[in-house]
């Protein structure tokens, strides 16, 4: 692992943040927690911390000793200041004298001694920081420390690794209990560098950012070392081969999602999913003693908190029998939530106070011959819990590769998963409407397409935009966090290949949102027949093609669904000279109708918005310029020309289709949103 540290650059960072009035101990504290949190074989998504004791003045301008440690909710690769919240010192080395101290006193305790009451959280393992001497103390879950403390003999392995370099703690669960014990083994080897906490990480301590910065690479490189020369020549040996061409992962995305949401039939608790391989991936889930590495637990316990304790293993999937793997994995997930419910009811009957329990959804699928599936919340969610797995992998085949993984017992872990600050937390936060739901938006190019795209992210939904021109979406995915991928709606081939890659990110489709379209003119009785074939190829077929794709999906999930398209006013209300956009509008308007009819009795709801005098690409500047004036009226009048005076705009239609999404009980609906036009009005 290479040393990263930069005279030039800390003394860069000290000098910005000199200007903020930040001194420079906690400047050269940001700069080397950003170059571990960098690096994800030291630290994963807001894992382990770091402080600086330092002195700063309080509000009354005394210059008292704090500890600034890392908050909660920070990223160690990209903290800042704010990020370091500082806590009184005295008080924290106080706590020591205790014989016992309940998590929730101790969180109490550090907050009462924040200088600034608005501070996040200081880390839970913040008195671990305060009892230690050092001046700088940084903690990681270096994958290379972990896969020697893995083991059942790690202890030994670390002694013949480390010698007195460090000294080494049984493991004991974070809070009050660990800080004791870490304090009183640094006490029994005041020169170590370092504290190797057994099946969880890393300390390493020093009089400067430098000093400790550099002993935990110097310390990480060792084990990587050893870890090479311990190597053994056979690592995670092959399953027997089996035959069969593995099937597509957008073939079996959505079934799987499916197979995973909880609860009503009419309201079901979704997963978002995503799907991670690579050819380490591909040897760990396709080792002949998968069965056995990959039930032991997670390679550090909080790990057990995003990805549960165990993943669940399914079989082998072959393309010439989709169904039978379809069926075999149900039962597997079906065992797999039986055996976390024996788990937990084993676990809590031994709590002094009993614990709520957790749904028990797996987090992780293994899928031999292909990789593994990673469920959360959100798409954000399941990225974590993914790179958390592959994490995973990496350490226990490196623990294989010299012994055999072993992790904590599973008291242990049901003591981390059933953390009572975690349990604290359950219900606390409520779900954004949409939340676990993935929507697809068609023309997300265009202005009411890019409203829609916002409307629905901002009411929790994951989103895939579509469009001819991906240059048009790839900014707002970028903005937004949404995927785009380019798609001409008027080819088999390439939704095909869209919806395909929606399934692979998301793991399927909730709500699509079929708004591509563009409008042709010319009288009706005059138009040419290819005018009048290319508009309907836009304008109506273009929304069937999505939306069988979109419900082939929602099938495949089994949890419902919604349709919703953009009809336009046209469909009931004809301009003149507009019949090439208006008559395959009408037979969209006609689709969404006939979508309810045959797939309401799966869950699949099918409404339409009807929109009129949007500024978009369908009504340009140039197209307001020519009307109003043709109408003697100014461009606003024209815009407002409704029964309330007001103009209609694409987020007015965006919140029509949000709207809809959200009814759960409206199907076969059209909405109209143009202020009031009762010529267009359908009731």
């Amino acid at each position: 692992m290479k040393n990263l540290w930069s005279d030039r650059a800390a003394r860069a960072i000290a000098r910005r943040y000199a200007k903020d009035g930040v001194n420079r101990d906690v400047a050269l504290r940001v700069y080397t927690t950003r170059l571990l949190g960098g690096d994800p074989r030291l630290v994963l998504h807001g894992g382990g911390n770091s402080s600086v004791k330092t002195r700063v003045r309080d509000m009354t301008g005394e210059e008292v000793d704090v500890l600034c440690v890392k908050g909660s909710g920070w990223d160690m690769g990209d903290i800042e200041p704010p990020g370091l919240p500082a806590v009184r010192l005295a008080p924290l080395r106080e706590l020591e004298a205790l014989d016992a101290l309940g998590d929730e006193d101790m969180v109490n305790a550090m907050r009462r001694n924040l200088l600034d009451s608005k501070a996040p959280n200081p880390s839970v393992e913040t008195l671990l920081h305060a009892f230690l001497p050092h001046k700088f103390v940084d903690h990681t879950h270096s994958t290379a420390v972990l896969a020697l403390t893995d083991q059942p003999d790690g202890a030994t392995v670390c002694r013949e690794v480390f010698g007195n370099r460090v000294a080494l703690v049984p493991y004991i669960m974070p809070g009050f209990a660990l800080a004791k014990a870490c304090a009183r083994i640094q006490r029994g080897h005041p020169d170590v560098e370092g504290l190797i906490l057994l099946k969880h990480g890393i300390f390493t301590f020093g009089d400067s950012a430098e000093e400790a910065y550099g002993r935990m690479i110097d310390l990480v490189t060792t084990a990587e070392r050893a870890l090479r020369a311990r190597r053994k020549e056979v690592v995670l040996a092959p399953a027997e081969a089996q035959g069969g061409r593995p099937p597509r992962v957008a073939d079996i995305a959505p079934r799987l999602r499916g197979m995973l949401a909880f609860g009503p039939k009419d309201s079901p608790v979704r997963f978002v999913t995503t799907f991670r391989t690579s050819s380490a991936i591909r040897r760990f889930v396709d080792g002949a003693e998968l069965s056995r590495y990959s039930q032991q637990g997670t390679v550090t316990p909080d790990h057990a908190i995003r990805i549960k304790p165990k993943p669940v293993i399914l079989p082998r999937p072959s393309a010439r029998d989709l169904d039978g793997f379809f069926r075999a994995s149900a039962r597997a997930i079906e065992t797999y939530e039986r055996k976390y419910r024996d788990y937990f009811a084993r676990n809590n009957a031994t709590q002094a106070a009993p614990r709520t329990p957790l749904d028990p959804v797996p987090r992780v699928l293994l899928v031999p011959g292909l990789g593994f599936f990673a469920a959360g919340n959100s798409a954000r969610a399941a990225e974590v819990a993914a790179d958390v797995y592959e994490n995973n992998v990496e350490v226990i085949t490196d623990a294989e590769g010299i012994g055999r993984f072993r992790s904590i017992s599973e008291p242990d872990m049901f003591d981390i998963e059933y953390w009572s600050l975690e349990q604290a937390k359950l219900g606390s936060a409520k779900e954004a409407p949409l939340a676990r739901q993935v929507a697809v938006v068609t023309g997300a190019g265009g202005a009411i397409g890019q409203a829609t795209a916002r409307a629905f992210r901002a009411a929790g939904a994951e989103v895939a935009l579509l469009d001819l021109d991906e240059r048009r979406i790839s900014p707002l995915a970028e903005e937004i966090g949404a995927l785009s991928v380019p798609c001409d709606v008027t080819d088999d081939a390439e939704v095909g290949k869209a919806f395909a890659a929606v399934a692979s990110r998301f793991g399927g489709v909730d709500i699509l949102v079929s708004n591509a379209g563009a409008a042709w003119q010319g009288r009706i009785g005059e138009v040419d027949d290819a005018i009048l074939r290319e508009s309907f190829e836009l304008n109506f077929f273009a929304h069937q093609r999505v939306a069988k794709a979109a419900v082939a999906m929602m099938q495949a999930q089994g949890t419902g669904g919604c349709l919703l398209f953009n009809a336009s006013k046209q469909a009931v209300n004809p301009g003149r000279d507009f019949g090439p956009y208006g008559l395959p509008k009408a037979a969209t308007l006609f689709l969404s109708r006939q979508y309810a009819l045959d797939h309401g009795a799966e869950g699949i709801r099918s409404n339409a918005v009807n929109a009129d005098r949007i500024r978009s690409g369908l009504l340009t500047d140039e197209m307001i310029a020519d009307r109003s004036t043709a109408r003697g009226l100014s461009e606003s009048d024209y815009m407002a020309g409704n029964l309330l005076g007001r103009e209609v705009r694409a987020e007015d239609v965006a919140k029509a289709f949000v709207d809809l999404a959200t009814a759960q009980k409206t199907t076969a609906a059209a909405l109209t949103v143009d202020g009031g036009n009762i010529e267009a009005a359908l009731r």
